[in-house]
């Protein structure tokens, strides 16, 4: 049994970024709980900030220096004794974090996470701790996280890193090679997170569709984890996420379309639609290949909702790539869909191309295709209406006396919802409901 510290320091964590940082955050969250430590959300009222940090384009690093400043200031108008900063930015920032905030305490790399206890413990001591090594963390050593209550859908990471060295990303930097977990782990996690009311489970990965491949002998193992974890008992619903459209096998396509439990959702992020584009990004596949990709998917899993992401302003994109990338949308009509505007990294080989786009170019593109998007997204949706369809029932709006949840086609957060009227259950519940009205992104509908 972990000894439990004297001390009741209270102890908050702000994740910033993506999916990947929550879960680092359950789990040092699971950690700090084992050692004695109080969780609190609220930072005004911890003695202890942990600031879990993103790192990937120039946006999210301002976003995260600016609330590093701003925890900062509770040592002057809270209770705060230590400020810790974690994640991207410090493994790959660590000197000018420790150089140019004096207010931090310690810092923990990506890769270091495990010894986050003993990172408070030197900084409450008056220490100002570094640790920040290699990041090869694999989740092997602990798969037990802490969820916040009244949550119902979590993420878990089936692998780390990544091997496809696209020359826009500064992941590998950050995050290390590709390295798979086994399925044992995995499964084991699931399990934890169905004892805490888990009912729905999000697998990510850099590169989810090339799981396995580095410890089960070069095989494509996520068919085999797909239908190991639908025998997970009190998991419903099973949705993955950044599947690389060059790994897709007939198999998975398979057990998207016969394994019940696996949400009819498939996310691939594309980044652009041109051929000469995606060579100078580095990306696996052409167009033809993925209309080929889609059109079987779309055939073999009837109703599939298909969403991507897309990069608009890569350096040499012309005005013509931009056009002939909206009437890919305009054709393939994903129904989710996500745009960035292509961000500067350092020391990614991007950066030392030729013909770099203006920033405002960027953003009237960006906006151009969520305009198409709008329209395509409010054209799919319009198929539900008059349907029956499972929802899982996550929150209750008192104020419209309405509850609020998801249909398997939509992500947590990123994606619709549905209002549902009629209710008198609990959350975190999947109930049929029968959609009467469908809007851009949501729906509504009615409890059978």
């Amino acid at each position: 049994m972990t000894e439990k510290v004297g001390s009741r320091e209270k102890v908050a964590i702000v994740t910033l970024g993506c999916e990947k940082n929550l879960v680092d955050s359950d789990m040092m969250a699971h950690l700090i709980d084992e050692k004695g430590y109080e969780l609190v959300d609220n930072p005004d009222e911890a003695t202890v900030v942990i600031v879990n940090t993103c790192g990937f384009i120039d946006a999210a690093k301002e976003e995260s220096v600016n609330k590093i400043l701003d925890m900062a200031e509770l040592k002057d108008s809270g209770k705060l004794k230590s400020l810790v900063v974690a994640g991207c930015l410090t493994q790959r920032y660590k000197e000018d974090i420790l150089n140019e905030i004096p207010e931090v305490d310690g810092i923990v790399g990506t890769g270091d996470f495990m010894s986050i206890t003993g990172i408070i413990e030197e900084s409450l001591a008056g220490k100002r701790p570094v640790y920040v090594g290699n990041p090869i963390f694999t989740y092997e050593e602990v798969v037990k996280r802490k969820v916040k209550a009244g949550t119902y859908s979590a993420y878990v990471k089936i692998a780390e890193g990544c091997d496809n060295a696209c020359t826009f990303c500064s992941i590998p930097i950050m995050r290390g090679g590709f390295r798979s977990r086994t399925i044992e782990s995995i499964v084991e996690e699931a399990r934890h997170l169905a004892e805490q009311g888990i009912v729905e489970i999000s697998l990510i990965a850099q590169d989810s569709t090339n799981y396995g491949t580095d410890i089960y002998d070069g095989k494509h193992m996520l068919p085999e984890l797909l239908n190991r974890l639908a025998e997970v008992e009190g998991i419903e619903w099973l949705r993955l996420h950044y599947a690389y459209p060059g790994f897709f096998t007939d198999e998975l396509i398979d057990v998207f379309a016969s394994n019940p439990k696996v949400c009819k959702y498939v996310d691939m992020p594309l980044q652009h639609s041109e051929d000469h584009v995606l060579k100078k990004m580095r990306r696996p596949g052409r167009q033809r290949d993925t209309r080929e990709l889609v059109a079987k998917i779309r055939a073999q899993v009837p109703d599939v909702a298909l969403r991507t992401s897309l990069i608009v302003g890569f350096p040499g994109e012309t005005e013509e790539d931009f056009e002939r990338l909206c009437e890919f949308i305009k054709d393939v009509k994903f129904d989710r869909l996500g745009v960035f505007t292509y961000s500067n990294e350092d020391d990614t080989p991007a950066a030392r191309l030729p013909d770099h786009v203006d920033e405002e170019t960027k953003e009237k593109r960006a906006n151009i295709l969520m305009e198409i998007q709008r329209e395509i997204a409010a054209e799919r949706n319009g198929r539900f209406v008059g349907r029956e369809l499972d929802v899982l029932i996550e929150r209750y709006e008192g104020r419209n006396d309405i509850f609020v949840g998801r249909t398997q086609y939509d992500a947590p957060e990123i994606d619709g919802e549905v209002f549902v009227s009629g209710y008198k259950g609990e959350l975190g519940k999947i109930v049929k409901v029968k959609i009467t009205h469908s809007y851009e992104y949501d729906l509504a509908g009615e409890v059978v």
